[in-house]
């Protein structure tokens, strides 16, 4: 039996796909070409602190606005989980996932307190780039992840390997050491992404000489368009 869509049904339908950045998209478009994007921490919990006092959410908010905007630039849909009211929960975040084409993860760098204390802060710089090889879909996420470092290099950017550094609480295996990806199987929000997953730091925020440039929305804007790039062109081709 046939039933009838009343026009409450189809306005609330056309609602949601606004919502998620899917409209005119096909059921198998919507689960190959849809992205996740995670503002990492919260207001509350604001994550590390700049020398001058900028906070790193602000800046992954900053930087996941950017994203959007520019994955959307490359007709791809977007759900942003902060702008929904990001979940105290990590693992939470990921139940957005389900059968999205990547979950992508939005941080900026801290570094171990014993470095600090020692001056080592300008060691550092660039980005970084994590996966879990514990997953399904490891393989994927880490051609995702080569794919996003390669178009971040061709802005000029460089990875900061800061993590693979043989201190406590680092010395993470590295994957690709030309292009700064890192195996991480703990991270919750790749050990609990119903898809392909990997975390982004996209500077050192610890490093004083960097912190006004990362805050800049002409960085912002150049780097996410770069992710964008490389997002689009790791994700599987259209049915």
């Amino acid at each position: 039996m046939k039933q009838l869509v009343g026009r409450k049904q189809m306005l609330a339908l056309a609602g949601l796909l606004c919502l998620y950045g899917l409209p005119n998209a096909s059921r198998g478009r919507q689960e190959t070409r849809q992205i996740v994007v995670d503002t990492g921490h919260t207001m509350g919990n604001p994550g590390a602190i700049g020398p001058g006092g900028t906070r790193e959410f602000d800046l992954n908010r900053q930087f996941t606005i950017a994203l959007t905007k520019a994955l959307k630039a490359e007709g791809l849909g977007v759900i942003d989980i902060a702008a929904q009211g990001s979940p105290a929960s990590l693992q939470a975040r990921t139940k957005a996932s389900g059968k999205a084409a990547l979950f992508v993860s939005i941080h900026h760098d801290s570094m171990q307190q014993a470095w600090l204390d020692a001056g080592r802060s300008r060691e550092f710089s660039g980005y970084a780039l994590f996966v879990s090889g514990s997953k399904p879909h490891y393989a994927r996420s880490l051609d995702c992840a080569r794919s996003i470092s390669r178009k971040l290099q061709a802005i000029g950017e460089h990875p900061s390997l800061y993590h693979a550094t043989p201190v406590e609480g680092e010395n993470r295996p590295l994957l690709d050491r030309r292009l700064g990806i890192h195996r991480f199987d703990n991270l919750a929000v790749l050990q609990t992404a119903e898809s392909p997953a990997l975390l982004i730091e996209v500077g050192v925020l610890a490093n004083p000489d960097q912190e006004a440039r990362l805050a800049s929305q002409q960085f912002a804007d150049k780097a996410a368009n770069a992710v964008a790039h490389g997002v689009r062109q790791c994700l599987p081709a259209e049915p």
